[in-house]
This record gives structure tokens, sequence and C-alpha cells, in this order.
């Protein structure tokens, strides 16, 4: 499993200013990054790995967005052109990623899991945290520097609203 001292040597070989925070709780998810440190949850970013079922077979794709704003799975679905997509179970997290499951980091994810970028994910010059990969640390690095390093498709995961009247219809007896 990957951690934070991974990560550390990654993003000094690569000369990207961060940050290793040691967190004053642990955490079980990135979720729980907002509460333990006192940011906004559109600064902290989480991981959520998808396990579809399209004409090709099963897919597992991550997903990367603000804590704030999660995908949903048929949006997901809608990019994919899959036929059911679902949260991956933990199993499937930990060896497609290899990090913990609800603890995974964006950065150092293997080459060959599709990674998919929420385009409302800040790039911005402020800081933003994400996690680790362990429960008692977090990553703070700018926004920017992130979106950088980053080597997916950037993607729009809002649903759209269905357009037209909205009006009730009755049924007929």
């Amino acid at each position: 499993m990957k951690d934070a001292l991974a990560i550390h040597r990654w993003l000094l070989a690569h000369q990207v200013h961060h940050e290793i925070v040691r967190l004053p709780r642990p955490i079980t998810t990135a979720d729980e990054l907002p509460e333990t440190i006192s940011a906004a949850p559109e600064r902290c970013v989480a991981v959520t790995v998808f396990e579809a079922t399209t004409r090709l077979g099963h897919e597992v794709v991550a997903v990367v967005s603000s804590v704030a704003a999660p995908p949903r799975p048929g949006a997901v679905g809608g990019l994919l052109g899959a036929r059911d997509v679902r949260h991956a179970p933990a199993f499937l997290v930990n060896s497609a990623t290899d990090y913990a499951a609800g603890l995974v980091c964006p950065l150092l994810l293997p080459r060959r899991l599709p990674l998919l970028i929420d385009d409302r994910l800040s790039s911005d010059g402020e800081p933003i945290f994400m996690a680790s990969g362990e429960r008692h640390t977090a990553v703070r690095m700018r926004a920017l520097d992130l979106q950088s390093l980053l080597s997916g498709k950037t993607v729009d995961l809002r649903i759209p609203m269905p357009r037209g009247p909205r009006e009730a219809i009755a049924l007929r007896h």
C-alpha cells in the first residue's frame, strides 16, 4: 500500500511544494477531512472508485472531485456509456489503486486505472487538502499544482436537469 512517505518522495522528485499534515485525529475516509482540519469542503479532494458494466465488460474507474461535490454513479455511467455503475467494494479499491479504501490519494495512481477529473475541482493557487493513504496524515498543496500533476480526463459530472415544462399529468383510469 502507498503511504504519505511515498507521496512525499514523489512530490520532492517532481519539485512540487507541498506539506504532509499531521491530523488531530484519525480519519477513515477523505470525506472527514473538512471537519478534521477545519477546511472548506470545496478545498478538500477525494477519489471515488466506481465499478462499471459496459458493453465491453467490467471496468474500474477513479473519479477525482471535491468533497463538496461527490460524483454520482449516474453521471459517471452517462460518460462511460455504462449500463450499470456502482461504488467499488473496498477490496477492489485496494487492489485497483494500491491505497486503503476511503483514503485514496489522486497522486501515484496506476496508469492502467482510468481517471476522470471533475471540472468543478478548484485550479487556483490556493491550498487544497487530500488523503495520503494513511489515517493520521493528509497532503496539502496548491490546487494548480495538483491539476498539473493529474493525467486523467477532465469531465463535466453535473447531471443535466430535464428541459421543458414541469407539469403534473393525471393518469387515466
